[in-house]
């Protein structure tokens, strides 16, 4: 292990494995119990073991009330910033406190008690964070569908579910238009063969919808009546091991899984992570880019900043367009942020349109630290653009929804390690992170295997998936015994840092060898021209697979496109050898993506082998698959 000789990450990773119950119980003093756990880690329950046992906590009260009690009443707790209505709206500690109580009392009076589900298919606005607060206030579980979701995605999560209430709005914004949400909701509630007795539906300004009579109310007037009347919920204790929250990840066989979260663990992990890995201190502004729809949203939007008493930033915009290119540094040198967290892809795009870095210059960055990358792989050139202009600490970190938050990354408040490019670095106390082969043996250091993690898995990852544990079972930890199974692939380097090379399903069978996707992006992005690429292995008739490249060009290179594509070609051929197979590079537009900025690279790889697909439910805009499809048409 190459350490940082003033980093405390060695000392306590290998002190969390050794002695998780004194690490994590130690860690745990920082969040109020109502009653502390009788076990910090009990091996006897659920499907590996549950954490903080018999311990009674609310999640509500430790990420507002605590701090309005402890003197920060009057600090900013969220930052509302929305370039898509040109507004920025501000809520204290006490303000967002009183919000939350009101609302609280509100879903008490349809019946909403501890235990019951609640949907909540929103924008990011205030309101989401509101009445995610007030679920937990009131120990009702929520379940947050990213708002916008196709209806048929969110019937079946409203079936898997079952809640008594839904909370809705109006319309979302996205740049140059209004997505109605009503219109969504119920044609989702008319194919759903479960019915939610009762939906509040917060009306936007930018479009109203027709409210159903005797099933639809409106959010603002029933809030209003309960501040009038000064009607607030109390919090309601839950065992540290009911549920928080469902969060649902696509599943192999189209049934989503409801990923399921704790209290006590994911208070106890979430906390722990905002200064140790993060670096942020209590009061200082945080900043994290995602959606309250994915996993990222929840723990480092709405929880860890509150459980920390951190300003958080929501931010309802885009990298580029809303309006230019220098959107995010207008955002952090504006509300003064030290650390902002996005995905890899917002900075692809901010790259493609600003190559030059022109309007990094036009803003004060000295309150920022830090820049955190997740959500898909962070490819060493935008890495090395954003850390050149930036001049600042560039950090990849890798985790997943089940995870809840970070398994391996580079722990800033413990002494920051050495950056490698490629790598999120090494894995994060509580976690051992193996690389094994088929036969669950752990394989020599720089040699490709499945990524798996020992059990039990540290506090705030998922105990089980929501009334499925035998699914959950047969998912995660049946194929390696032992371990969980993160479904990627990759290898660890002689220092012991993690390199994640893609999903398992992304390393290619060229002619009997094993080859990484991930590996060959990297080589195809370290192309002065190219500003992101895809690669994907096709169906081949002698070679099982051959890869295939997909290349966006930067803004205004002099190069025509079949010139570049016979570089990266060039490229590959020089750095991995002719084993590569690489014969196949295509020019497109831009790649089709998820609204959280992943590529979807299963969905092309469908289409370029001529298979069936469907329309992926989380995809931005349909029509770049078609863009895609024309591109292929006479290449393959």
């Amino acid at each position: 292990m190459t350490d940082n000789a003033a980093s405390r990450y060695a000392e306590l990773h290998a002190r969390s494995l050794r002695d998780p119950e004194g690490f994590w119980g130690e860690a745990a003093r920082e969040i109020d119990w109502i009653e502390p756990a009788k076990k910090v880690f009990d091996p006897s329950m659920g499907l590996y073991g549950r954490w903080f046992a018999g311990g009674v906590v609310n999640t509500c009260y430790n990420a507002l009330d605590r701090h309005v009690l402890g003197g920060r009443a009057n600090q900013t707790a969220l930052i509302h910033d929305s370039p898509l209505t040109n507004t920025v709206t501000k809520f204290t500690y006490a303000e967002l406190l009183d919000e939350v109580k009101a609302f609280a009392a509100v879903m008490q009076d349809f019946g909403v008690a501890k235990g019951d589900r609640v949907v909540i298919y929103m924008p990011l606005v205030p309101e989401a964070m509101i009445a995610m607060l007030a679920c937990a206030r009131i120990g009702a579980i929520h379940s947050v569908v990213f708002g916008g979701f196709a209806a048929k995605e969110l019937a079946t999560r409203i079936d898997d579910a079952q809640p008594k209430l839904v909370l809705s709005a109006s319309c979302g914004l996205e740049p140059g238009r209004i997505v109605q949400y009503k219109p969504l909701l119920d044609e989702a509630i008319k194919i759903a063969s479960f019915k939610p007795q009762s939906c509040i539906i917060l009306q936007r300004p930018q479009q109203g919808c027709d409210l159903v009579k005797g099933r639809d109310h409106d959010w603002s007037e029933l809030c209003a009546k309960a501040m009038a009347a000064k009607k607030f919920a109390d919090c309601v204790p839950v065992l540290a091991t009911d549920p928080l929250y469902i969060l649902y990840t696509s599943g192999t066989t189209g049934v989503p899984k409801g990923v399921v979260r704790d209290n006590g663990g994911h208070l106890v992990a979430i906390k722990w992570s905002m200064f140790n890995l993060y670096g942020v201190k209590p009061g200082e502004v945080w900043w994290c880019g995602s959606d309250i729809g994915w996993v990222v949203g929840h723990s480092y939007i709405i929880y860890g900043p509150l459980f920390h008493g951190a300003t958080s930033i929501m931010y309802e915009g885009k990298p580029i367009g809303t309006p230019d290119a220098g959107a995010f540094w207008r955002v952090i040198s504006q509300h003064k942020a030290v650390a902002f967290f996005t995905a890899p892809t917002a900075f692809r795009a901010i790259k493609k349109e600003d190559p030059d870095g022109s309007f990094i210059r036009k803003y004060d960055l000295s309150s920022f630290r830090t820049l955190f990358l997740a959500g898909e792989r962070a490819d060493p050139p935008t890495v090395e653009w954003a850390e050149k202009h930036l001049q600042r600490p560039v950090i990849d970190h890798w985790w997943q929804t089940e995870t809840g938050w970070c398994i391996a990354g580079n722990p800033v408040g413990l002494g920051a390690l050495p950056v490698k490019h490629g790598s999120p670095t090494v894995a994060m106390p509580g976690y051992q992170v193996d690389i094994v082969d088929e036969a669950s043996k752990p394989v020599p250091a720089n040699k490709m295997g499945s990524i798996v993690i020992k059990l039990p898995l540290p506090p705030g990852c998922l105990p089980t998936l929501w009334q499925q544990d035998e699914r959950c079972k047969e998912a995660y930890f049946t194929e390696f015994p032992g371990y969980y199974k993160t479904s990627d692939a990759g290898y660890k380097d002689d220092d012991g840092y993690i390199f994640v090379m893609g999903r398992t399903d992304d390393i290619i069978n060229v002619a009997g060898h094993r080859l990484s996707t991930g590996g060959m992006e990297e080589i195809l992005a370290s192309h002065p021209d190219v500003a992101e690429c895809a690669v994907l292995g096709i169906k081949d008739a002698v070679k099982g697979e051959i890869p295939c490249g997909l290349i966006v060009l930067k803004a205004g290179v002099s190069k025509s496109p079949s010139e570049i594509e016979r570089d990266v070609v060039a490229l590959v051929r020089e750095k991995l050898g002719p084993v590569a197979a690489f014969k196949l590079a295509v020019t497109v537009g831009r790649l089709p993506k998820t609204r959280s900025g992943k590529i979807l690279r299963g969905t092309i790889k469908k289409i370029a082998d001529g298979d069936s697909w469907t329309m992926p439910a989380t995809i931005e805009d349909p029509k770049a698959l078609d863009e895609i499809k024309s591109a292929l048409e006479g290449r393959l």
